[in-house]
């Protein structure tokens, strides 16, 4: 029985794409993501997920991202066992309960007032786990975070939709306030975004893309306490055997031209 209905637009509404194609997924038989949460979110949900034009090729390359952030956001807790995560435009995301930090670690998922409350209602609570309800963007909401410990802040799906002189003064003010850690996220070039403005799914929402990285050490001179770590393809042949022929052969070709591989990469800096 259908439960909470949704009325989100723009880069709001592409959260329902995301947590789609996670929960979709999830489903297939030898499941990399294995995110229950989300299949029963998609499931408690009101709303038409077929005008988001998700299919399984999508669901599988949303969740080969996310399950190379989750490897990630675990082997830094696992190095520092008193860290906070801080998980920035965190939509419908279930990355919580997929990596289940340990007791010594803080959570904050960052988002707009009306999807953390949706959160509230779709997801359970637990220790350590802080939601802020605020634009990333207006910082006022860093006085939450504490800022004597080692942090892991991700974005996923996010800084595409940033303006572009808007991504480089949140991450500035990030590493300020913040003493130490990582920052991760993916990234698209301008080739990119013009595939993203073509994108069926992204279309559908009608959200609007703006920020594009084109060489990673860009945001070094734009934000000089970051220290560029590495640059990490979106995509793996192996994590890729499961989609259609085309998306298969693309994905094989990513590994050798370089336009394709800038598309959309996710990036690792230090700070």
């Amino acid at each position: 029985m259908f439960g909470e209905k949704v009325n989100l637009t723009g880069a709001r509404e592409t959260l329902l794409l995301t947590l789609y194609g996670k929960a979709l997924e999830s489903r297939l038989p030898h499941s990399l993501l294995e995110d229950r949460f989300a299949d029963e979110a998609v499931r408690k949900i009101d709303y038409d997920f077929s005008r988001l034009k998700v299919d399984s090729n999508l669901g599988i390359g949303l969740a080969i991202r996310a399950k190379t952030l989750d490897v990630h956001v675990q082997d830094f807790f696992a190095r520092n066992p008193d860290a906070i995560v801080l998980h920035l435009g965190c939509g419908l995301d279930t990355r919580i309960f997929r990596v289940d930090p340990p007791e010594g670690v803080d959570w904050f998922d960052v988002d707009y007032p009306d999807v953390i409350a949706l959160r509230r209602r779709l997801y359970p609570s637990r220790q350590h786990y802080h939601l802020i309800a605020s634009s990333v963007t207006e910082l006022d909401w860093l006085t939450e975070v504490p800022r004597n410990r080692p942090a892991m802040v991700v974005a996923e799906g996010l800084t595409p939709y940033l303006a572009a002189e808007e991504g480089p003064r949140l991450f500035s003010r990030l590493v300020s306030h913040l003493a130490s850690g990582e920052l991760m996220f993916d990234a698209y070039s301008h080739f990119g975004l013009k595939l993203l403005r073509l994108n069926p799914s992204v279309r559908a929402t009608g959200a609007e893309v703006h920020w594009a990285i084109e060489d990673p050490h860009e945001l070094e001179r734009a934000v000089p306490k970051l220290r560029f770590v590495e640059d990490i393809s979106a995509y793996k042949p192996e994590h890729a055997a499961r989609m259609g022929r085309v998306a298969k052969l693309f994905v094989r070709l990513w590994k050798y031209i370089p336009a394709l591989r800038k598309i959309g990469r996710l990036l690792r800096y230090r700070f």
